[in-house]
């Protein structure tokens, strides 16, 4: 009875051991919960899975930056896509200046983040997912530039939609908005990023922040207008991980540098449409993209 009671223990604990081996060699990834943010992860997980034996977890939509940021410096996750401009005023609260270069602003919280989070940013994936104020198409009003918008503020009673993310944002958020451009909105909503678009092609707004990749601009025919004042940094997609996984799995950057320069505007605007418009699944949506690339091979 002793020996079975010893077998059964010692099988328990190489079980628990096993266990938590597996768990120290993912590389989990993660995102923000929007249709771009779904299908991102599984682009990067899907090339670290056909250039290595890595095992990949997936936490979808875990949260915005302001989750996202100390659950991969506490090590919660290993690995997201993040946008430049996001990490330079969100994260890391510095200003971005008139016109700067996308290589300034990459190498800016490439630095910042390896010395304050431990975390390192990748190659560029190829596009940038920007701020753009949108409009209706069909409104009784025309605007070319965010200037001219905000001047048509004050003569008319638009209602401003965005996310709750964007009222607190700081250096771009809704603050900085109204304090560079002379806006005065009748009111203000906050919305879900994923119904924002609903709520302006049903007229329960008037102007929201569109995201430039976002296939509902065109789906709805929204009119966007030009950042004259360029209240908003470069916004360019960049896989951001920790350091230490990095050391851990030494072929994991060179499997997702794979990916560099690899995805233009126009191919994640149709992969965004197929998730939203066609209803396709966003693992589905991008391992077809990658092997259609020739980066995977299935």
């Amino acid at each position: 009875m002793k020996k079975h009671l010893l077998f059964v223990t010692v099988v328990s604990f190489l079980f628990l051991l096993g266990s938590c081996s597996q768990k120290n060699e993912e590389i989990i990834i993660s995102g923000k919960p929007w249709t771009e943010q779904y299908i991102l992860p599984y682009l990067l997980g899907y090339v670290i899975e056909d250039k290595t034996d890595y095992h990949v977890v997936y936490k979808e939509g875990l949260g915005e930056v302001s989750i996202l940021t100390p659950a991969i410096e506490k090590g919660e996750i290993d690995l997201y896509v993040e946008y430049t401009g996001t990490g330079l005023m969100d994260v890391l609260q510095l200003e971005s200046e008139p016109g700067e270069s996308p290589e300034s602003v990459y190498e800016r919280v490439k630095a910042g983040y390896e010395e304050r989070f431990n975390v390192t940013w990748l190659e560029p994936l190829g596009f940038e997912n920007a701020y753009a104020l949108a409009f209706r198409g069909d409104s009784d009003f025309e605007a070319e530039t965010i200037s001219e918008l905000a001047e048509i503020s004050k003569e008319r009673e638009l209602v401003f939609g965005a996310p709750h993310a964007f009222y607190e944002r700081k250096g771009e958020g809704y603050d900085d908005l109204v304090r560079v451009y002379p806006f005065e909105f009748a009111d203000t909503k906050s919305l879900d990023p994923n119904i924002m678009y609903d709520a302006l092609k049903n007229g329960e707004v008037d102007v929201i922040p569109a995201f430039t990749t976002d296939s509902r601009i065109q789906l709805f025919a929204f009119k966007t207008v030009t950042d004259d004042q360029h209240l908003f940094p470069v916004y360019d997609a960049v896989p951001i991980v920790r350091m230490e996984t990095l050391e851990k799995f030494p072929e994991l950057e060179k499997a997702l540098n794979h990916l560099a320069g690899q995805i233009s505007e126009e191919d994640m605007l149709k992969m965004n449409a197929r998730v939203d418009i066609d209803k396709e699944k966003p693992e589905d949506v991008a391992r077809e993209f990658l092997i259609e690339k020739g980066i995977i091979e299935k």
